[in-house]
């Protein structure tokens, strides 16, 4: 028997092998979600705290003493963020009730608009909105709890994150390590140059949308101030944060504000004004912003991005939805450093190969036929 052959298992084997191998890895990071989702984000925000750590590592600093300084530096500007906001949720919050009183006031002159333009009689009308809040409500009811779980879960991975952060900041130079030796050292040269490129890429990559946030986020405000929608600032922040979701969250985004219009003010043109003001500023941000700030960043095609939104969100849910791009941008960035694996890297970028190209001899038939036919 010649032991140089190798045993070859037929097609369907592999195939089926492979499918309950990839079902097996999804199911995991499904069941995993909690412990996964944390340790991912604590990881993006190492690589982009590094430089900072390191900065402070040249000034002569103890390591643990420049990542601790790190780390209060990032939390104090992470809580100057966050009172601005929360000082406008507490007015927001203040001036609920006026909202629903305005917003029933629009309902009941909604409900005699429609009652008397088709006809209804409107105890049928609010019967029907009455019958529809209260299963609403009762489907709701049931998920209080588990809403309550969640956000308690949410205040755990608050407090999680950051010590998730220290250590990964901490044992850098040991996970590093683990993986050149991981892949032996033939490989150890390439492990680096992959490693270090995706240490760049999210780097530029979290810069560039943090770049768009304040952009986006002062457009929106400033639009919104123009119009003197209440609430602008907050309406701007949450618009330019949904707006880190490809496709989906521009459309959230701008439902919040005309609804606010719709409420607050006299007239439904502010609600328009107000969609208008998102459309253009969609644009910008289409057309100049993520070509030149953003997309530079990360060369992953459309159909692509969609597809990892979509999966990413069903997998992880929201947060999934904010992570997709920057772990497909990893998993093509690896995939173009393996052979085997580069025409899959090359069918998740946004490279046009170039067009179909005739030969010099074929040009020059056709050049003489065309001659000879005029």
């Amino acid at each position: 028997m010649d032991t140089n052959n190798k045993l070859q298992l037929p097609f369907f084997i592999r195939a089926s092998v492979f499918i309950l191998g990839l079902f097996a890895f999804i199911t995991m990071l499904s069941i995993g979600r909690s412990i996964i989702i944390p340790f991912v984000f604590a990881v993006i925000i190492s690589i982009i705290l590094h430089p900072i750590v390191n900065f402070f590592i040249d000034l002569k600093i103890k390591r643990i003493i420049s990542i601790i300084i790190t780390l209060l530096l990032s939390l104090l500007i992470c809580a100057i963020l966050a009172k601005v906001l929360i000082t406008q949720v507490i007015r927001f919050g203040d001036s609920w009730e006026t909202l629903v009183e305005k917003f029933n006031e629009i309902n009941k002159d909604t409900v005699s608009w429609f009652s008397y333009y088709f006809d209804i009689n409107p105890k049928k009308i609010h019967v029907w909105i009455a019958e529809t809040k209260t299963e609403f409500f009762d489907t709701r009811i049931s998920e209080i709890g588990k809403t309550l779980a969640i956000l308690g879960n949410g205040m755990v991975i608050f407090f999680l994150i950051p010590v998730y952060v220290f250590m990964i900041l901490f044992y850098n130079p040991i996970i590093i390590e683990f993986f050149r030796r991981l892949f032996g050292a033939h490989n150890r040269s390439e492990v680096s140059k992959i490693i270090t490129e995706i240490k760049v890429l999210i780097q530029r990559y979290l810069i560039g949308l943090s770049i768009e946030v304040v952009i986006i986020a002062t457009l929106f405000s400033v639009g919104l101030l123009l119009l003197g929608i209440e609430y602008a600032i907050i309406l701007g922040v949450l618009g330019a944060i949904l707006n880190l979701i490809p496709y989906i969250g521009a459309i959230v985004g701008a439902l919040f504000p005309m609804i606010i219009a719709i409420i607050t003010k006299p007239s439904p043109w502010y609600a328009l004004l107000v969609l208008a003001l998102y459309i253009f500023v969609q644009f910008i941000d289409n057309n100049i912003i993520i070509p030149k700030i953003v997309a530079s960043k990360v060369k992953i095609n459309a159909l692509v991005t969609i597809m990892a939104v979509i999966l990413f969100g069903t997998l992880w849910g929201i947060p999934g939805m904010f992570l997709a791009i920057p772990f497909t941008a990893i998993i093509k960035l690896i995939f173009d450093h393996i052979d085997i694996l580069k025409p899959w890297g090359f069918l998740m970028g946004d490279t046009m190969p170039p067009l179909l190209k005739f030969p010099p001899i074929l040009k020059k038939i056709l050049k003489k036929n065309l001659q000879h036919k005029s």
